[in-house]
């Protein structure tokens, strides 16, 4: 049963990672010795969370239209249990402002998810009523930490850039814009962006605290049970 604010993972299957390869395969040995490919719900480079030799843990999915039966939920890595899954986050979030815990982003009435901007770009969240401005929110799922230092993103992201233009441009019309990093691990104490791995996004993402939009960054408290957003983490822009 599924708690406020929190999501109840499905029956694990543990494994062994062999390999990640063609960004969304993953060849898992399990504890009985059968080798598996699961699907890896992540686009990223995962670096820090995708090392060979790492517990996984696999959701099964018999469903006759599915080709692989399993998806990657989580890595075992050295400091942290990490979520892997890119489809969390939204649905997380999203579940967590309905129940009241992310106090930066409640007093709203109503919430909705995917709302389209224009023909070429949706939003995660909107959120209206019970305050003068209408919030727009876009939600990231981050995995790279390196000695607690959490940072965003693991690729070049075209995509990630387009959100933030958007978010300025809904901002100076007068709506507030957030984005919102969920880091999937727990052993992150700050925030920054990844300008080493993409610096246009780094300067897009300081462009867009300039210009007025708010950025939260929340880590999570997750296990073998459960996921739910945690704790607001400091950001380093």
């Amino acid at each position: 049963m599924e708690k406020p604010g929190r999501i109840v993972w499905p029956e694990l299957t543990r494994g062994i990672l062999i390999k990640r390869y063609k960004r969304f395969l993953a060849d898992v040995r399990l504890t009985d010795d059968r080798v598996v490919t699961a699907h890896c719900p992540n686009s990223g480079a995962m670096t820090t969370c995708c090392e060979s030799g790492q517990d996984v843990y696999l959701s099964y999915h018999d469903n006759p239209r599915r080709k692989l039966k399993y998806t990657w939920e989580m890595i075992q890595m050295e400091t942290a249990l990490v979520g892997v899954n890119t489809q969390v986050p939204n649905r997380l979030v999203s579940e967590a402002i309905s129940a009241g815990i992310i106090d930066e982003l409640s007093g709203y009435d109503q919430i909705r998810r995917e709302i389209r901007i224009n023909p070429k770009t949706r939003l995660d969240v909107f959120l209206n009523g019970g305050r003068k401005r209408d919030c727009y929110v876009e939600i990231k799922n981050c995995t790279l930490v390196n000695d607690g230092l959490a940072a965003f993103p693991d690729a070049v992201t075209t995509r990630g850039l387009k959100h933030l233009n958007t978010l300025c441009d809904l901002v100076a019309a007068g709506n507030r814009g957030v984005i919102f990093y969920l880091v999937q691990r727990s052993d992150a104490t700050r925030f920054k962006p990844a300008d080493d791995i993409d610096p246009a996004y780094g300067q897009g993402l300081r462009h867009a605290a300039a210009s007025g939009v708010e950025i939260l960054v929340y880590d999570v408290d997750i296990n073998l049970d459960s996921i739910g957003v945690n704790k607001r983490l400091d950001c380093l822009i």
